[in-house]
């Protein structure tokens, strides 16, 4: 009996039965539940065969950009260790916040070379590179023993780490359709917010290390958290799986079928999309100059110019109301994991209700009230009501992310275009890192007007173009509409080939908009 089951649970034996059955629909009754048969089959395969890829793909990318974080983001922890004191830069100078903004001005520039570089090679060969790389300048930074030493490693770390986050929310893009994919960005995603409460905790332990080997806690901060992704790298280029088309962890049946429910999401129930297009100076520019790309940067904005400027300077708030340094590195945590959870609500309503651009909405506006009530506290006083309306800060400017990428991500095809236009967005949105590394001004601490201004009217941008880019999507797919009821499935096949159609990628008449 357990040789049975054994046989009868393997993917070859399932494939076979599937055709097995499907020559028997065939056979007795037409073509059409022929069809309905073999779908049938395949959706009750691919719930199986995603929790596979699930199992394997995203705790590795979500591991890697827990890593990826706390390393771009330990210096607020560093700050407050004693790195400041150390190496002499004077409390009320802009030299912290150059520091932390330098970081940005490579990470920003390189991050479509990255992703075409990545079209180009093995992903997992690439990321490996990238990790031992932003590693080794880590592990540095924790050497430097005066204030130039620290922004040369900052601007290092930036050209080391800028190609991860493109490559990993691509590589998502290309495992799953455009309604399973939020659910598994979002679980990715929230490595950023533990990645605020895991570096506080992480922090918290390392400083007890200080005076050890003639070394800082700061020192050791930098040192240790720069070894991990060190140590990642060398096992991840064989662990990392590069496409569905080439998983080695799944049967041949198993990317047969990934690849052909990839191929059928359109969303419009005609036409075909493709991962497997070669990138060439098209996709590069196709991707480069669609204007809705840089619309969605003004709404990836409001995201950095709060998060970065809030995650380098939360540490340094908390403490500013009277707690320690050391309480002040663990009252992070809860923020975070608050963040984190609403993240993951987010995620799965958008993507069940099918739709992008109200979540997005909903969730700057909870931002939006965390930054006004802020400015209206009276600073120092009330410390717990300070410190309570930072969870709606935090978890405001993060959930609205991952719908954003998604919605970018949905909206993009064929792949090459999609892996150009993801990282331009990526790339000119953390632009905003800049402002946001600049506006948490520290002669204005514990109010920091400025910030919470600047990032409160981010928020308030960035929800006005949401509106306007659902409207040009919602546009775009009432022109297809029109053309397909105009022409019919046939007359546009007519017209095109189906290597034309597909080239075509979001422009064809086939392809519909996510809203």
């Amino acid at each position: 009996m357990a040789a049975t089951a054994d046989v009868k649970s393997d993917p070859a034996f399932v494939h076979d039965r599937t055709e097995d059955v499907t020559e028997k629909v065939s056979n007795s009754s037409g073509a059409g539940e022929l069809e309905a048969q073999h779908v049938e089959l395949d959706e009750s395969e691919s719930a199986r065969v995603l929790r596979k890829v699930d199992m394997r793909l995203v705790p590795i990318l979500s591991l890697l950009y827990l890593v990826a974080f706390i390393d771009r983001s330990n210096i607020g922890n560093a700050k407050i260790a004693g790195m400041t004191k150390d190496l002499k830069m004077p409390d009320n100078s802009l030299q912290y916040n150059t520091a932390v903004t330098i970081f940005f001005v490579p990470y920003t520039l390189l991050e479509v070379p990255s992703n075409i570089i990545l079209k180009k090679m093995r992903p997992s060969y690439w990321m490996a590179i990238l990790m031992f790389s932003w590693g080794t300048v880590m592990t540095l930074m924790g050497v430097v023993s005066n204030y130039s030493g620290l922004l040369a490693g900052r601007f290092f770390l930036g050209v080391t780490e800028a190609g991860f986050f493109p490559a990993a929310t691509f590589l998502l893009t290309i495992w799953y359709r455009r309604f399973e994919l939020q659910r598994r960005m979002a679980v990715f995603y929230i490595a950023a917010s533990l990645a605020g409460a895991f570096s506080g905790l992480l922090a918290y332990g390392i400083q007890q290390l200080d005076g050890r080997a003639n070394l800082s806690g700061w020192q050791f901060i930098f040192i240790i958290e720069g070894l991990i992704p060190v140590a990642l790298s060398l096992v991840i280029w064989k662990i990392l799986p590069d496409s569905p088309e080439t998983a080695a962890f799944l049967t041949q049946p198993e990317r047969d079928l990934l690849v052909r429910r990839l191929a059928n999401d359109t969303s419009s129930g005609a036409g075909k999309t493709t991962n497997s297009d070669k990138i060439d100076k098209s996709h590069i520019m196709a991707g480069l100059s669609d204007w809705k790309i840089w619309a969605a940067t003004v709404i990836f904005w409001g995201n950095t110019v709060g998060v970065y400027g809030f995650t380098a300077t939360v540490p340094t708030v908390i403490n500013g109301l009277g707690y320690s340094s050391a309480n002040a590195q663990l009252l992070t945590i809860p923020i975070y994991v608050f963040a984190a959870i609403v993240t993951l609500i987010w995620a799965w309503g958008s993507d069940l209700t099918q739709i992008r651009s109200p979540w997005i909405i909903a969730g700057y506006s909870i931002a939006i009230c965390g930054f006004i009530a802020q400015l209206a506290i009276p600073h120092p006083q009330y410390p717990g009501l300070t410190y309570g309306f930072l969870f709606p800060v935090a978890a405001g400017l993060y959930c609205p992310f991952t719908c954003l990428v998604s919605w970018i991500g949905n909206s993009l095809a064929p792949s090459s275009k999609r892996a150009v236009g993801m990282a331009l967005l990526i790339s000119v949105g953390n632009m905003g890192g800049i402002m946001g590394s600049n506006i948490y001004l520290a002669r204005e601490a514990p109010k920091y007007t400025t910030g919470f201004s600047a990032s409160l009217a981010m928020c308030c941008a960035a929800n006005i173009m949401t509106l306007l880019l659902r409207w040009a999507y919602a546009r775009e797919n009432r022109k297809k509409d029109a053309m397909l009821a105009d022409l019919g499935e046939e007359g546009i096949r007519a017209k095109y080939s189906d290597d034309e159609l597909m080239q075509m990628g979001d422009k064809s008449p086939f392809f519909r908009y996510t809203l």
